[in-house]
């Protein structure tokens, strides 16, 4: 069966799977620290908006905004082919790092974008990576709360709702994330991503449709969310 090609709505955000294929893709500080440039200045030259953000062992979460159509999948491959590449010759070893292609939906901003940014900064908690967000290096969250600044994020227009000054968004993205999102509202996510079908109500599909670059849910489950299927593959990429 022909791939569908992955839908592409201007404006909109996505969010973007990456898996490692059997053993960790990253073994080392250096490993994060140069998956996080090639991730800067692959967005740059893509001219894609990176807002939220995690590596963990054996899988990458990115929430972001394209330019236009092509801009997520040329980041992507841009990436995945520098990284790859001294990642092998880092240590020793031949072949690829990621399992497949990178998976990408479109999402409804203002239904789901702030919660896709907690999943992503909460992600090392459900994966016992961390007691708590704030202790974990390798996500967006210190961004986020004010703990450092991330100089390739830019901030989406609903994060900077949040508040009129740094430190009141601060606060409130940190308010956010002060009870775990629910686990099925993760399951949503991840499965949508997963299966490459919009996450968002009747009303945005209908609205997206009318220029998106293909159709956005299969038309059995056009009228109802994306059904929660759980593999050992996608265990932990959540």
């Amino acid at each position: 069966m022909t791939r569908l090609a992955r839908h592409y709505v201007p404006e909109q955000p996505q969010h973007v799977i990456l898996q490692g294929l059997t053993g960790p893709a990253f073994l080392d500080e250096g490993d994060y620290l140069y998956f996080l440039a090639c991730l800067a200045d692959a967005a740059r030259v893509a001219d894609l908006a990176v807002h939220a953000w995690v590596l963990m062992p054996d899988a990458v979460q990115l929430l972001v905004t394209p330019s236009y159509e092509s801009s997520v999948a040329m980041a992507m491959q841009a990436i995945g082919r520098r990284y790859v590449e001294t990642f092998n010759r880092r240590h020793g070893r031949r072949g690829t790092v990621w399992r497949g292609a990178y998976r990408a939906t479109v999402i409804e901003p203002d239904r789901y974008f702030l919660l896709a940014s907690q999943i992503i900064d909460h992600a090392p908690v459900r994966n016992n990576l961390a007691a708590e967000p704030g202790k974990y290096q390798w996500s967006s969250y210190s961004h986020h709360v004010g703990l450092r600044v991330d100089s390739f994020i830019k901030d989406h227009p609903l994060y900077r709702a949040l508040g009129n000054t740094p430190f009141e968004r601060h606060e409130a993205y940190r308010d956010l994330g002060a009870q775990p999102p629910d686990q099925r509202e993760v399951d949503n996510l991840m499965q949508s991503t997963l299966n490459g079908w919009v996450l968002g109500s009747a009303e945005y599909c209908e609205w997206a449709a009318r220029t998106a670059n293909r159709r956005l849910m299969p038309l059995l489950l056009r009228d109802r969310p994306p059904k929660v299927r759980t593999t050992r593959a996608f265990a932990h990429v959540g």
